[in-house]
């Protein structure tokens, strides 16, 4: 994919030095790249890895790989996704599988989850591409992120996987600002963390629960809902998280029978609907309460 011209007049910004900066960081990225022969990203289709692998495919071209984890935690929808979004970049993509589900420490879910996903796709992304081939593997990691509860970054450092984003320091604002100037259609793309974030911790992560949320966020995206999470709390309660402005039109008749109904079909025993709204990572605001009592 070729970058887009930048238009002359941008409404939204002030002096052309604004354009230059965000040029000049879109260059950095490319740079990063250039001493490596070859390079893995670990993609997944979100903005951070699809940035990221655009930056290496500008820098390397064939030479860059994207690959994406196939497991019962990403959506079918996320799998289509990433697969269009390599196409759309050009950048060569396969998959693999991987098979965190069958480790116990992981369907056990703790707050440490996330570390054996990561180190479970780190080993195999190593054990299938060895180091003599790619002796450079890449996350989508940005500067954001570092302060949120994220296990799987201590995997990524005893792996020796790299996080140009992080490195360059660039946050989520700026990454989307440059996804948007290469012209990557992800680059407003909601953040769509794995299935399994939308389990509380202590309830075990099954196949079967897994494929529940699946079916439950497609059928409250086919309902027009465009940012939102379905989560599965002790006793097969789904807790539906949706922004404020959103939660008049669910509680309506005739959606919200439907919607009961629905979900009810799927296997779980009480729907409730989260008066406080959507917010990404509430997954971790037990663990953030925790903390500060202490």
């Amino acid at each position: 994919m070729n970058r887009p011209q930048l238009e002359e007049n941008d409404p939204s910004k002030s002096p052309g030095a604004t354009r230059s900066l965000t040029e000049k960081q879109l260059d950095q990225l490319v740079e990063w790249f250039r001493p490596w022969p070859s390079v893995i990203v670990a993609y997944s289709g979100g903005v951070d890895s699809a940035l990221v692998s655009w930056g290496a495919f500008q820098a390397l071209g064939s030479s860059a790989l994207a690959v994406t984890a196939l497991s019962p935690s990403v959506s079918e929808s996320d799998r289509e996704l990433s697969a269009a979004v390599a196409r759309e970049m050009g950048i060569k993509h396969q998959t693999i599988h991987t098979h965190e589900i069958e480790l116990a420490a992981y369907r056990a879910n703790a707050p440490t989850r996330c570390y054996f996903c990561k180190s479970t796709l780190y080993s195999t992304i190593r054990s299938k591409y060895p180091a003599s081939e790619f002796p450079l593997i890449v996350n989508g990691t940005n500067l954001d992120d570092l302060g949120d509860h994220r296990p799987g970054l201590m995997a990524a450092e005893e792996f020796q996987i790299r996080s140009p984003l992080v490195e360059l320091g660039y946050n989520k604002q700026i990454v989307r600002n440059l996804a948007h100037l290469a012209g990557l259609t992800v680059h407003d793309r909601p953040a769509s963390p794995c299935l399994a974030s939308r389990i509380a911790y202590g309830v075990e992560v099954t196949s079967d629960r897994l494929l529940r949320v699946e079916q439950a966020e497609k059928y409250l995206r086919s309902l027009g809902f465009q940012e939102f999470r379905v989560r599965i709390e002790p006793g097969e309660l789904a807790r539906i998280e949706l922004h404020p402005e959103d939660l008049t039109q669910l509680v309506s008749s005739p959606m919200r029978e439907a919607c009961v109904r629905v979900l009810s079909e799927l296997g779980f025993r009480q729907i409730c609907l989260d008066l406080a709204g959507f917010r990404s990572g509430s997954h971790n605001e037990l663990i953030q309460l925790n903390a500060a009592s202490k």
